[in-house]
């Protein structure tokens, strides 16, 4: 049956307040909003924010106030910088955030070339006042080493590869690295917490109770919670009292486009769930709750089955490990701990440079539908009463921007509606995030096993009945 939509005016953004008054951080950690602490404890799940108050970037003011925010950037690369492979770009975000009070007391990265280009690159632009006096560094304990006492930060934003982080490991801890030399410093860490194998979950766990005790406010960047979309789906769900019955996500990745050698390698990246995957699956969580792990069940369609040949490859996967080659199709289920029912098809099948990907949420009379979050997204409703569907549109909406935005007034203690600033993904949730992109990795290598152990066994049965047949002859 063909299904009617019916488009309702886009739900725009339209606060335009003037800047609230700010104070020090004279209030207790507890006593700050979205910071992750009650008195009832550390809380994995925050609530939603209204989405009216999700403001971008053009209709807001800077953070006001004369003192300098000093940030240090750890990573000089993509994510923090920005390339033409998407919208990413963290630097940007905190310029337009904080203005001419922003100060980046240093870039740490060991490739000093790449981090000494992006500063040329800042210093030449309008925004040179927040990068004048930068320093770059191969290590963080170099910029501690070499640090006055004006350059202390006030945050610091973690964008290296998450292959290098996450962990209790030398080299791959610094998170904790951070925690030891400034203790109770902001911290803004990038998804996935880690890509390491997986006997380092609890590693990752280990980290979430130090930054609990640490009273740092910390916020994972999972920017897909902060969508308007997202936030007027949570909304719908909330005020109508509904429970989520069933979450089904569907991420069709542009291959073509995907020209870094690590990302087809799982050694090194872990494999297209754990690293890109984790959106979907973490939205779904948001949605659905707790996942029961044991539950996780997944099949894929790997690069040397007949249907996995991909042909326009931007790199040469000859040079990748046959066994670290990624699958191209990778499909799973679970129940949540709700019993709700959840699933999710990753592919990578697409050519040219757009992906196409959709998050259904289904509960008693309620059809929540998410399409192109990445880029344009719309929600399409659908409600008891009514079987067309209600579509909402939101134009300029910027995610990278509200979770940047939102951690920032955190920090700041911004006098306002206690309810308009909240961290939606902190480093405890972003683990179970984590640990459920592995189950499903897991399930569905043990699939593979499976299926390839059975054919060797028929193999093998059916060289045994041919070798007596040629005995008896």
């Amino acid at each position: 049956m063909s299904v009617n939509r019916r488009l309702s005016s886009s739900l725009e953004m339209t606060s335009t307040r003037a800047p609230p008054s700010r104070r020090g951080s004279e209030l207790r950690m507890t006593d700050r909003r979205g910071s992750g602490y009650s008195s009832a404890g550390f809380s994995s799940r925050r609530p939603s924010i209204d989405p009216s108050r999700l403001v971008p970037m053009d209709k807001t003011t800077h953070v006001g106030g004369t003192d300098n925010f000093n940030v240090v950037f750890i990573g000089a690369g993509n994510i923090m910088f920005g390339s033409d492979e998407g919208p990413w770009n963290h630097s940007f975000r905190f310029e337009h955030k904080l203005g001419l009070r922003l100060k980046v007391v240093a870039i740490v990265d060991p490739a000093i070339e790449r981090a000494n280009a992006v500063l040329k690159q800042k210093r030449d632009s309008f925004v040179v006042s927040a990068y004048q006096n930068t320093r770059v560094f191969k290590t963080l304990d170099d910029f501690v080493k070499n640090m006055t006492p004006k350059e202390r930060p006030r945050a610091v934003v973690v964008g290296s590869p998450p292959m290098f982080r996450g962990t209790l490991q030398p080299g791959r801890d610094v998170e904790m690295q951070i925690m030891k030399h400034f203790p109770g410093v902001a911290m803004f860490i990038e998804k996935p917490v880690a890509t390491g194998p997986k006997s380092e979950i609890d590693e990752g766990f280990t980290i979430a109770r130090h930054i609990s005790d640490s009273n740092s406010i910390c916020s994972v960047g999972y920017m897909l919670r902060y969508l308007k979309a997202v936030q007027k789906m949570k909304q719908i769900i909330e005020e109508n009292g509904l429970v989520v019955m069933a979450t089904i996500a569907r991420y069709a990745a542009a291959y073509e486009a995907i020209t870094k050698p690590d990302w087809w390698d799982k050694s090194r990246s872990a494999g297209p769930i754990i690293e890109q995957g984790t959106h979907f699956c973490d939205l779904s969580r948001y949605f659905g709750g707790e996942v029961d792990i044991s539950s996780v069940i997944a099949h894929s369609l790997e690069w040397d089955e007949e249907a996995g040949h991909l042909s326009k490859m931007g790199i040469d996967e000859s040079k990748i490990a046959p066994e670290n080659r990624i699958p191209r199709v990778t499909s799973a289920t679970w129940k949540y701990d709700s019993g709700a029912v959840g699933s999710l098809m990753h592919v990578a099948t697409l050519q040219g440079r757009n992906y196409s990907c959709e998050l259904e949420i289904h509960a008693d009379g309620y059809s929540l539908k998410l399409v192109n979050p990445y880029v344009q997204p719309i929600l399409y409703v659908r409600r008891p009463g009514d079987d067309h569907e209600q579509a909402y549109t939101f134009p300029d909406d910027d995610p990278f921007f509200s979770e940047i935005s939102n951690w920032i007034d955190i920090i700041e203690d911004i006098e306002e509606d206690p309810e308009a600033a909240q961290i939606l993904s902190t480093y405890e949730d972003a683990c179970r995030t984590y640990e459920f992109t592995w189950a499903i990795r897991e399930a569905s290598e043990r699939s593979r096993a499976t299926k390839l152990a059975a054919r060797r066994s028929a193999t093998s049965v059916v060289e045994e009945v041919l070798a007596e047949e040629e005995n008896e002859a």
